[in-house]
């Protein structure tokens, strides 16, 4: 048989002492590895309490922006779902009605706006097609749940809140984005 490798290790065949035949000396080496790690640093957060630091690049959740008079900033113009590989944005677009030009800052809008977590990869790919800035991922990952119907995101959920009306939350909302404008 010919051998895949040059490299030949003699596999040692001699005889167990005493000593490893009992066993004993590999479960103190084991017991000292564990005991040494008593007085290591945790590698674990106690979450709710404590908060990991992300990365500056880290996608999560996706959010629909809104201007600095609390339009919205999203015109539905599709390229976000254009873009997305995994098919997870669906949108439908709307004209904006007289009156309502204080809700939408174009003509036209996204009456129906989804995102389905399920389905979505967090590359952020929408948030470069988008011309507008109306859509980016956020510091926040997305929860667990044990209903799938849950994870599709609707327009409600995603919409960032107003700026005057709320403005503590919606500096929340920004992020490190606030910081960066």
């Amino acid at each position: 048989m010919q051998a895949l490798t040059t490299r030949a290790k003699q596999v040692d065949r001699k005889p167990m002492t005493l000593a490893e035949k009992i066993y004993l000396p590999a479960i103190f080496k084991g017991m000292a590895i564990t005991f040494s790690h008593i007085f290591k640093k945790k590698a674990t957060i106690s979450y709710p309490e404590q908060k990991r630091p992300f990365s500056p690049v880290f996608r999560g959740l996706h959010v629909l922006n809104r201007d600095a008079e609390g339009r919205e900033n999203c015109t539905a113009c599709g390229l976000c779902a254009v873009a997305c590989p995994a098919e997870a944005i669906t949108m439908e677009a709307a004209e904006r009605q007289p009156g309502e030009e204080h809700l939408y800052r174009e003509e036209k809008y996204a009456a129906k706006y989804e995102i389905n977590m399920l389905r979505c990869i967090f590359c952020g790919l929408c948030e470069e097609a988008c011309p507008k800035d109306a859509i980016y991922l956020s510091e926040t990952f997305a929860p667990s749940n044990y209903n799938r119907a849950s994870f599709i995101y609707g327009k409600e959920e995603l919409v960032i809140p107003h700026p005057k009306e709320n403005p503590d939350a919606y500096k929340k909302a920004l992020g490190n984005r606030a910081k960066k404008n």
